[in-house]
């Protein structure tokens, strides 16, 4: 069996088991000549079990329009907010705390996020976490 030539790779962030042919997937998908409803209903029903969070999706499109996709993990932003019980983050991030978050709930981030981190291990993921809450105005306790 040949193998299928590439056309292009398109990743966009939909909330799971909810995507619909409207943008932001049907101008990303559209272009490439993609079958849009295909695309939804497998990503809704690969995606049911998490419904409610954003899953960032790598989807492979072929030069003969079909295309596979690939689940990222939820945004490391979306996890922190989640676990410090907050809607947003700080809008003035250094000069005003949005909330807090512990220790446990930055490696409890880390392990979910560890496939999609470049980091060697665990030590690293978890400060690479730190960071982004850092930026986000949260401060770690």
């Amino acid at each position: 069996m040949a193998k299928k030539k590439l056309a292009a790779i398109v990743k966009i962030q939909i909330p799971a088991g909810k995507a619909t042919p409207a943008p932001p997937v049907g101008t990303a998908l559209g272009p490439h000549g993609v079958q849009i409803m295909d695309f939804v209903k497998q990503y809704n029903a690969a995606t049911e079990a998490q419904a409610g969070t954003i899953i960032p999706v790598e989807i492979s499109i072929f030069e003969d329009r079909t295309f596979t996709f690939i689940l990222k993990t939820p945004p490391a932003p979306v996890l922190l907010r989640q676990k410090a019980g907050l809607d947003k983050a700080s809008s003035t991030p250094g000069k005003t705390v949005a909330g807090t978050v512990t220790e446990a709930d930055i490696e409890a981030v880390a392990l979910i996020k560890m496939p999609d981190l470049n980091a060697n291990d665990i030590e690293a993921a978890k400060q690479q976490i730190r960071g982004t809450a850092r930026s986000m105005g949260l401060k770690v306790v």
